[in-house]
């Protein structure tokens, strides 16, 4: 069986509260990655994905410098546990309308899983 922790990412890139959504921009372009977990002193309170930043931020037309990272981040992220089934993450993402979702051990955030991770090869053994 394919757990979550199987495909999830261990080093899910954080921001601190207050970035500016245009520097939010700038590192998921240069890291080629869809989302980015929102930090206040070593709590993560939010997620920005790529979404985010087209709906909220530029069709919402606001001024680049000024908007500050939670002002469209989604909070809470909703989390699963490492060791649950990847079909019992995509129902959570379904139910909470989302395509990422926290990963914890022990409730403890280990890492990230998005919708596009359950796209990466795995061996047809597995299921």
């Amino acid at each position: 069986m394919v757990t979550v922790g199987n495909l999830m990412q261990k080093t899910p890139v954080t921001v601190d509260a207050g970035t500016s959504v245009v520097e939010v921009a700038k590192l998921m372009k240069e890291w080629n990655i869809e989302s980015v977990l929102v930090t206040r002193k070593t709590q993560v309170i939010g997620i920005v994905t790529e979404s985010d930043v087209v709906k909220k931020f530029v069709g919402a037309e606001k001024a680049p410098y000024f908007v500050p990272v939670e002002d469209i981040m989604s909070s809470p992220v909703p989390g699963i546990e490492e060791r649950r089934p990847l079909t019992e993450a995509a129902d959570l993402m379904d139910k909470h309308r989302t395509l990422h979702l926290g990963v914890t051990k022990g409730g403890t955030l280990v890492g990230l899983v998005s919708v596009r991770d359950f796209l990466k090869p795995v061996s047809i053994d597995e299921f």
